[in-house]
């Protein structure tokens, strides 16, 4: 199989510039202020996100640790599969979060409710639309008594190398 690259076309600057304590979904980042800044030569391709109350952004877990198929989550003290857990490790290490668009002004993002470490490289921005991207869930397996607690749940540096 091919090498995919991809390069960044922007970074996150966040409150949590630590990657312990900061929160592991976008719930429990609730409230919390950013900025995304979105290199030049990308600008253009902002016009009309302003129409967006909520975006997804897609970024590079860079200082996530080397995966491992079996993993103990966050919100658990069971090993698990990597592909049943939302572990930041992984073979390609991308993550993504839906944030609330605050405005724009010229090359940066004003967002809230981010649970995303600080320089943090950017890979995309999709508008969230619910038409589009809300199902009905039936199951959510091993996290249906854990969820609950998700908002509480801040990182301890088990998946990331720093």
């Amino acid at each position: 199989m091919d090498v995919i690259n991809y390069r960044p076309i922007g970074i996150i600057h966040s409150p949590f510039k630590h990657l312990e304590g900061t929160p592991i979904q976008a719930i429990g980042g609730s409230g919390e202020k950013a900025q995304v800044e979105i290199l030049p030569e990308f600008v253009a391709g902002l016009q009309d996100l302003d129409g967006f109350s909520h975006i997804m952004l897609f970024y590079h877990c860079h200082l996530a640790k080397p995966y491992r198929l079996r993993v103990t989550p966050f919100l658990d003290d069971t090993q698990r599969g990597l592909f049943a857990t939302r572990s930041p490790a992984r073979p390609n290490p991308i993550g993504f979060s839906i944030v609330r668009l605050i405005k724009i002004d010229n090359q940066i993002l004003y967002v809230e409710d981010i649970d995303i470490v600080d320089r943090t490289p950017l890979l995309d921005i999709k508008p969230l639309v619910p038409e589009f991207d809300t199902r009905a869930v039936d199951r959510i397996g091993w996290l249906r008594k854990k969820a609950a607690n998700l908002n509480k749940i801040v990182d301890d540096g088990r998946f990331g190398s720093q």
